[in-house]
């Protein structure tokens, strides 16, 4: 079986966390992760832009084959809610403008992916993902939240495959 590049995108306003693995049958190995930082003062359209020359930026160093994205969720102030959906426009555009699928993930389902319950909290992703990737480091919070995009990614592709699928460009999970 061929190994095969998976990256996870954390989108976010003021910090968009990536992480790239190589999935080798059964087993996730770390390649890559970080955030892309944007300064708040400065103007929305100005940090869309950072955060999509970043996310190109990667792909390109990268190499990934495949991209998945956490979906966006119900923030409690809406302003908030649309910066995060631009920040999240601005990945998915550098994905697409790259010509690699993209899968989307709901929040649910990547902690149930990785840790094993839909309500896990931010340290308990943290640690699980550095435990699946052997990782002996702390990673910044947002880093491994877009490695557990990738992972859960990597997960639900080696299902489907084993279905007799593949998992498909763009599907909503």
């Amino acid at each position: 079986m061929a190994t095969v590049r998976l990256m996870g995108i954390d989108p976010g306003s003021r910090i968009t966390g990536y992480g790239v693995i190589d999935l080798d049958g059964p087993r996730s190995r770390y390649v890559a992760s970080g955030c892309i930082q944007t300064d708040s003062s400065r103007p929305l359209p100005e940090r869309l832009k950072i955060i999509f020359e970043g996310v190109a930026g990667m792909i390109r160093e990268h190499q990934p084959v495949e991209v998945a994205v956490e979906q966006v969720f119900m923030h409690r102030n809406p302003d908030s809610a649309l910066k995060l959906g631009q920040a999240r426009g601005a990945a998915l555009c550098a994905v697409v403008m790259a010509g690699l699928p993209v899968s989307e993930y709901a929040p649910r389902a990547i902690k149930q992916a990785v840790v094993g319950s839909g309500a896990a909290d931010k340290t308990q992703v943290q640690r699980m993902v550095g435990l699946l990737l052997n990782r002996a480091e702390p990673l910044p919070a947002d880093a491994a939240d877009a490695l557990a995009v990738a992972i859960c990614h990597g997960h639900t592709r080696q299902t489907l495959n084993r279905l007799g699928g593949i998992a498909l460009p763009g599907r909503r999970r």
